[in-house]
């Protein structure tokens, strides 16, 4: 009994060491770029795609012609006319005449990746060397571009960044937040500083020479998921992929319980299909087995357990609350208790990304098929089947 105590603690203390080190690390990262100097050298086009509207759209969409720059192009890319973006993004391009923009709508098929399909043409039609892919719903802050531009070194392929979740509205959309932004864009921002940087989606500053030597846009399709592809081409030419030190928003608005679990299970089977060996640990990576071996030692070496687990509760939570408040992401009333059901929720989450291959994204029906071997799943080469409107 004295063992499995002190094996307890022993985790729990390493656990909680963990936490703290990444919280730490994300928090300098964020503080370092409230000073960080910033200038825009070089004209950039970006390009967004559009598929249906979502609850911020006109928000998003409208900051992209509210940059702080006069060198750049917008790009809008839909598959068809009859997608409810277009009005929307056509609007916007005529109230805001003195930013060069156009909408291209087209539905080519060169890879079996929708959303990348959607912007292969905005790729080949942007005019300048640097070029910005966004999704439709990132919030632009006025030094967006700059903000990716101070990011990027001699030794860099790829600059992008996590979403951070703001303005939700219902209390799920506060449960996607506590995983958007003190559990994933947490970790992902430790490891960028740890020199282990991995893209995010979202949004992507690419040097065009460098993805076009690589066999182009459609080279992105050669995973199931484009920022996998773009982690493991930048790493190809020995460069890294860097995050920008302060995310940029997604605004969230209403989510359904059904809504989060959906978009987490998705990308929790795109990240065990495409980087296995760093999907492993993920089971330890919440407050849950921390705060359960904390409760058998204390139990074991006599102290209240009840009293114990507030405290450690306490000082876990109270860490992420720390970088919530530093880092200006959202924080309410309720974001501890979304923060403890997420932890409660990421073991049933990490499992359903091993039992499952199938995925809903944008009512495209999908399924995850290896085709390789490759036991940590950085080498393997992946398909991706799909149904439904993608088909």
């Amino acid at each position: 009994m004295a063992a499995m105590a002190t094996a307890a603690l022993i985790f729990c203390a390493l656990a909680t060491a963990t936490h703290f080190i990444t919280i730490t690390l994300a928090l300098s990262r964020v503080l370092k770029g409230k000073t960080k100097q910033r200038a825009i050298s070089q004209p950039v086009s970006i390009v967004r795609p559009v598929c249906g509207l979502d609850h911020f759209d006109e928000l998003t969409l409208r900051s992209t012609f509210e940059l702080r720059s006069d060198r750049y192009e917008i790009i809008f890319c839909a598959a068809r006319e009859s997608d409810p973006a277009v009005p929307l993004v056509r609007r916007l391009i005529a109230n805001n005449p003195h930013i060069p923009a156009q909408l291209m709508i087209g539905d080519d098929r060169p890879t079996s990746n929708p959303k990348l399909n959607n912007i292969v043409k905005g790729w080949k039609a942007a005019r300048h060397p640097w070029i910005v892919l966004a999704d439709n719903n990132v919030l632009m802050r006025p030094d967006y571009l700059a903000d990716l531009f101070a990011n990027f070194g001699p030794d860099t392929g790829l600059v992008c960044s996590p979403p951070v979740g703001s303005k939700p509205s219902s209390f799920w959309a506060e449960l996607e937040c506590a995983f958007l932004n003190t559990y994933q864009a947490r970790w992902q921002s430790a490891a960028d500083t740890m020199g282990l940087g991995f893209a995010q989606g979202k949004s992507m500053l690419w040097r065009r020479d460098l993805l076009d030597g690589a066999g182009g846009i459609e080279a992105l399709g050669s995973e199931i998921a484009e920022d996998a592809a773009a982690t493991k081409i930048v790493r190809t030419h020995k460069l890294n992929v860097h995050l920008v030190d302060r995310p940029f928003e997604q605004p969230l608005g209403p989510r359904t319980l059904r809504q989060v679990w959906d978009r987490q299970v998705r990308w929790a089977r795109l990240r065990r299909a495409t980087f296995q060996s760093f999907y492993l640990p993920e089971l330890f990576a919440g407050g849950l087995f921390p705060l359960l071996t904390a409760s058998i030692a204390t139990r074991a070496f006599g102290v209240d357990l009840l009293l114990a687990s507030l405290a450690f509760a306490a000082i876990w939570y109270g860490a992420e609350a720390l970088l919530n408040w530093a880092a200006r992401w959202h924080l309410s009333a309720v974001s501890p208790l979304a923060w403890m059901l997420r932890d409660l929720l990421l073991p049933g989450l990490w499992l359903q990304g091993w039992i499952g291959d199938t995925f809903v994204w944008r009512g495209n029906d999908m399924r995850v098929r290896p085709t390789g071997n490759a036991s940590d799943g950085i080498g393997a080469s992946r398909t991706l089947a799909m149904t439904s409107d993608a088909r």
